[in-house]
């Protein structure tokens, strides 16, 4: 089956996408990932199935929204053959879902996230309207549908209608052996991800001023990169806090095995981060490192399953701080995390999970 997803981020940083598509073309399908063009894209590496960028003009907002899916609903009418369209997020579904109903091809809907729960959209009402309304509008009419995690799949079955599956955006597995920590490496206090709001990095930034002989190493870029960078100045943190911009995802893998401690600070801004489920997590989870996490519903169940990482039940500098403090000094914690870690990737990882995507496309390809 001939296959093409749709997303407006930059194909070369998305993990997620990179897995599952991946994961289809070496089991028999023909599959195209369509993203945008940058001005920072870096060149794209052949894999195991097709890419293409989209170039626009307009970079952000509902300019580009708009720009973005009328090149992408040209470029599905015009494509020669393709037999289903699944569109990312709701940033991408009117241009998939026009074209499919166009061209009567097979539609699916893949949410990484809540989009209308978003921070940057969260407490922006007729932005948010808009695509509440437009998913209220549009998803009705789609038969299969998957997301990242149970609680965000309960809220679209109630709030659409529509029966969502779970696959969870967990990492690739490991084969290495346990692996025990080098003393000179237990310093490196790792962020990976988008550098926007809501992510925790002022509290993690500041929670430095605290804590000696650690680095915080921030692997990505974003909205709040310039203010991120000034607050460090301000702080006079320069020395404890290194931004490495963007890593792929293969050098990401690499610092992630070098790291004591991986943070997923999320704030309380949205159902979306309220049940989000990032990658982040399992992706230090397969490298045995504990992480620093809110307790948010989605880590919590995961944690009762194998504590693997220390929860956060309110945000702050201060407490930041401590946690990572009680972790330097209190290594039988510290281990037993670790140790956690080693048994939770044996069932955590995306040779288990890939069933579960291979399930729902067979479906579809059979309806």
């Amino acid at each position: 089956m001939r296959i093409i997803f749709s997303v407006t981020n930059d194909l070369s940083f998305d993990q997620r996408m990179q897995r599952i598509c991946h994961s289809l073309a070496v089991n028999g399908h023909d599959v195209l990932l369509i993203g945008r063009a940058l001005p920072h894209s870096i060149p794209l590496i052949e894999r195991s199935f097709q890419q293409k960028r989209l170039r626009c003009i307009f970079k952000r907002g509902f300019l580009f929204y708009s720009e973005y899916n009328v090149r992408l609903f040209i470029f599905l009418l015009f494509c020669k053959s393709y037999d289903a369209i699944c569109s990312i997020d709701l940033d991408t579904l009117p241009a998939g879902f026009l074209a499919s109903w166009t061209r009567r091809k097979k539609r699916v809907f893949d949410a990484h996230e809540y989009f209308s729960e978003v921070p940057e959209v969260v407490n922006r009402p007729i932005v948010k309207a808009f695509w509440e309304n437009l998913a209220r509008w549009i998803l009705p009419h789609y038969r299969y549908a998957y997301t990242v995690g149970p609680g965000l799949a309960a809220i679209f079955e109630k709030r659409y209608g529509v029966k969502f599956e779970v696959v969870r955006n967990v990492a690739l597995g490991v084969t290495a052996k346990p692996r025990r920590l080098e003393k000179d490496l237990r310093g490196l206090v790792l962020y990976q991800g988008a550098l926007n709001e809501g992510r925790g990095l002022e509290a993690a930034i500041q929670a430095m001023q605290y804590l000696d002989n650690l680095k915080l190493v921030i692997a990505g870029e974003g909205d709040l990169s310039e203010k991120l960078r000034a607050l460090c100045r301000d702080l006079n943190l320069e020395s404890k806090v290194q931004f490495l911009g963007f890593v792929t995802p293969d050098d990401l893998k690499i610092l992630t095995s070098t790291a004591w401690l991986s943070l997923n600070l999320l704030e309380n801004r949205g159902l979306s981060y309220y049940y989000s489920l990032a990658n982040k997590f399992f992706d230090a989870v397969q490298a045995e490192v504990p992480v620093l996490t809110m307790n948010f519903p989605e880590y919590k169940a995961l944690n009762q399953e194998y504590e693997v990482a220390v929860l956060l039940d309110e945000l702050s500098p201060e407490i930041v701080a401590q946690s990572i403090s009680i972790l330097v000094t209190d290594t039988v914690l510290y281990d037993k995390l670790q140790q956690n870690c080693f048994q939770a990737r044996q069932v955590w990882n995306w040779e288990n999970e890939e069933q579960k995507l291979l399930g729902i496309w067979a479906a579809v390809e059979a309806s």
